[in-house]
């Protein structure tokens, strides 16, 4: 009797389909993925974070204040 797991299977593609020029083939690149290009900046985003990091900060420095460590 054979053993189950020699058995090829119909899931697994044959090692040389896997290979990168099989994907180069198919109009993807390297990485399989096709690129993208990038938008714009979101300036309300970057506002938002870059505020919050301020006022974290804020709140840091009244702490250190509060405690007397400044």
């Amino acid at each position: 009797m054979s053993d189950p797991k020699d058995a090829p299977t119909e899931e697994h593609a044959p090692a040389d389909e896997h290979a990168p020029a099989a994907h180069d083939a198919h109009g993807h690149d390297a990485s399989g993925h096709d690129e993208e290009p990038l938008g714009p900046p979101d300036i309300e985003l970057w506002a938002a974070g870059i505020g919050g990091i301020a006022v974290a900060i804020v709140i840091a420095a009244c702490f250190a204040f509060s405690t007397g460590a400044l």
